[in-house]
């Protein structure tokens, strides 16, 4: 395993590439993987230092090769603008995602039942509208435990 390149340390493609490593050892330097990945180690370098956003295809490249699926919403979160209101992964154990995932369905039971009350009329009075909006965050919350459930599948 190479050493720990500090200045790259915390920048979410430099830590794929690093976890990768113990799996792959051409991933342990930058000159590997940049040439697995078929671009240039510079330009590597300057994603993993964050002084450059990669190209989407990148990020595919690397999602695949780091078996990293985290590193597609990253960038979709943070490089587009229409991604900013995406949920975010957590990469959890898969024993944390069925924990959550069964808090979340518990909410929903609940949320259904107002949801009902809501639209039974047609109509969404204005005082329903925080009740409606609770019921999107809930369902938004169910979104990105699927997501991450998916990302846990792909990366395992």
């Amino acid at each position: 395993m190479s050493k720990i390149a500090t200045k790259a340390c915390g920048n979410i493609y430099y830590d794929a590439r690093y976890n990768a490593a113990k799996f792959n050892d051409r991933l342990n330097s930058r000159e590997g993987a940049a040439e697995e990945m078929g671009i240039d180690r510079s330009r590597l370098a300057r994603i993993e230092l964050g002084s450059t956003i990669p190209y989407p295809e990148e990020v595919l490249l690397m999602a695949d090769m780091y078996k990293s699926p985290e590193l597609k919403n990253h960038f979709c979160r943070e490089a587009s603008p229409l991604g900013k209101n995406i949920p975010k992964i957590e990469c959890s154990s898969l024993d944390r995602i069925g924990l959550r995932a069964m808090s979340s369905f518990r909410k929903i039971s609940e949320a259904k039942e107002i949801l009902l009350n809501i639209t039974e009329d047609g109509i969404i009075e204005e005082s329903e509208k925080p009740e409606l909006n609770r019921i999107i965050e809930i369902l938004d919350e169910v979104v990105s435990i699927t997501n991450s459930l998916k990302a846990w599948v792909e990366k395992n």
